[in-house]
């Protein structure tokens, strides 16, 4: 299958959070711009692997030469969402060496004794690279606001911060690409479920996923002001419906190559002369 005829309209600007979004009317079980079913959604998925694979080598080459561009995907969700299969199933098609993937959690001791924003530094893609944030700076404002674990004077700072630190990362060559996975609270349940039903998964439960489910609604409206906040037209956000996990990775995968594909980027040439190298290479 085509991507054109996988596809009957293109998803980036479905899923930008423009002027005026709203979450809560976004439809979790949408698939928007694709109209198929499931297996057409992991064909489509296969099918774009192999360009996103192709696609990535490129800027990861054009560093050799002193090309300073690079992807940061930031991916955020509430529990069970599916970024762990978007990390495995989308940037898993492609070289590892051309990846650094960071996963945030519970800031350490170390880290607290520091600005938000420096852990976070320290994990950058260098050029070349496609990085992946699983969870990002953004933590530090959605539990933080939440919890009411700071002062809400410190998380206004913070959402300025963040736009500012973006604009630094785009200035110096950065795509950024962030996406929420938007999955319904029903959703959730079974997923939890899910994991208390197996055995082999148990150990990916969390007692306190339940805790934080009990703050839903209070999450929803946090993000909500992350969007309003942060979503610039150098940086903007995609909500991704999730509740169809293949449907899910299909439009990562698909903001990923138009990222890539938008920079548009050639091979680097040969420094050397290539004939003079195959004259050598056949008398070796």
């Amino acid at each position: 299958m085509s991507r054109r005829k996988a596809w009957n309209a293109d998803p980036e600007p479905l899923l930008r959070v423009d002027e005026g979004f709203r979450l809560d009317r976004v439809d979790p079980d949408a698939t928007p711009g694709f109209p198929g079913r499931k297996i057409d959604g992991l064909e489509a998925l296969a099918a774009g692997a192999d360009r996103l694979a192709a696609l990535q080598e490129r800027p990861f080459a054009a560093s050799t030469a002193g090309d300073r561009r690079r992807v940061l995907l930031v991916l955020q969700a509430m529990d069970t969402a599916g970024k762990g299969g978007i990390v495995s199933h989308v940037v898993g098609a492609v070289d590892p060496n051309g990846v650094h993937y960071a996963g945030f959690g519970v800031p350490t001791a170390e880290e607290r004794e520091h600005d938000f924003l420096w852990r976070i530094e320290r994990q950058l893609p260098e050029a070349g690279q496609l990085g992946v944030f699983d969870r990002s700076h953004y933590e530090d404002v959605l539990i933080q606001k939440v919890r009411s674990s700071a002062p809400p004077e410190e998380i206004e700072r913070r959402y300025g911060a963040i736009v500012e630190f973006e604009d630094r990362l785009v200035d110096a060559g950065t795509t950024i690409v962030k996406v929420m996975l938007h999955i319904s609270k029903d959703e959730q349940r079974e997923r939890l479920g899910d994991r208390l039903d197996r055995p082999d998964k148990h150990w990916k439960f969390n007692p306190g996923d339940i805790d934080e489910r009990l703050l839903w609604d209070d999450y929803q409206a946090a993000y909500q002001t992350v969007f309003d906040r942060t979503s610039t037209e150098r940086a903007p956000w995609y909500v991704v419906p999730a509740n169809r996990k293949w449907y899910a990775r299909l439009a990562v995968q698909q903001l990923l190559l138009r990222a890539l594909e938008d920079m548009r980027l050639t091979w680097p040439a040969a420094d050397f002369d290539v004939a003079e190298q195959r004259r050598r290479l056949a008398e070796s």
